[in-house]
């Protein structure tokens, strides 16, 4: 297929994706347990965990009481006690509980990120700010609670996808059938593509993506391909490519 055949086919994918029904029992996602709560943090507790099997996800989410955000660190331990996810034990779990109820305390996420984002309009510079800020108000070193919340890089070039943290700002800022927009200070162009293994099969198979490594650089170079499509709303593509390559359609 050419580029305007590609465009063409994802264009049709966006309007027929674009709907409730696309995540059910049958199609567990994440974000059926984020729309339930219209919540910024319950919603970036549900991105942070978004790795693994889908069902499993949406499980292990279900399982939380997200009440435990107003608690004391004594109660959100104790009730968290028997939780574990993958790579992230109990007292990893409590901690992330923790963490972003101290840190709702003081400010809110979108304003976090704001603070880095509004300079250049990066949402990684927003990204950035946002682990040092969440690192700072209750600082834990653990290979579990590392890989849950993300470590900044030191250079962009050593930087992976952080495909939570990019689907989780696509839940915030857009508003759709399924995206929540709760946000309103980051604008949707700059948003960068959450890219997993997924979009970035379909998308090299595609030729939307050249890039060989899966990493930051794939997902800027994706984004700035499907900006081609659509400038003010690239990542608009992001759940249409994920379903076609979850699907092997493309």
């Amino acid at each position: 297929m050419n580029i305007s055949e590609i465009k063409i086919l994802l264009d049709k994918e966006v309007e027929a994706r674009n709907t409730i029904s696309e995540i059910s029992d049958e199609k567990p996602d994440p974000l059926m347990v984020a729309l339930k709560y219209q919540d910024e943090t319950v919603a970036l507790i549900c991105a942070l965990f978004a790795y693994g099997n889908a069902g499993l996800i949406v499980k292990f989410l279900q399982s939380l009481d997200f009440s435990l955000l107003d608690a004391s660190d004594e109660k959100i331990r104790k009730a968290l006690s028997s939780h574990y996810y993958r790579f992230q034990n109990a007292e990893d779990i409590a901690s992330l509980f923790i963490a972003l109820k101290r840190l709702r305390c003081q400010e809110s996420i979108e304003n976090i990120f704001y603070a880095g984002y509004k300079k250049e309009e990066n949402v990684l510079d927003g990204l950035w700010g946002f682990m040092e800020t969440l690192q700072s108000v209750y600082p834990r070193q653990t290979r579990g609670y590392n890989f849950l919340t993300g470590c900044v890089p030191k250079k962009l070039s050593a930087s992976g996808t952080h495909k939570r943290y990019m689907m989780y700002l696509r839940w915030m800022v857009r508003k759709d059938a399924l995206d929540m927009g709760l946000w309103s200070k980051i604008d949707k162009k700059d948003l960068l593509m959450p890219l997993d293994t997924h979009t970035f099969q379909v998308s090299r198979r595609l030729g939307l993506l050249k890039r060989k490594t899966y990493d930051m650089k794939a997902s800027i170079e994706l984004t700035d391909t499907l900006r081609t499509f659509d400038e003010s709303d690239p990542i608009k593509y992001d759940f249409a490519l994920y379903r076609l390559g979850q699907e092997r359609l493309a």
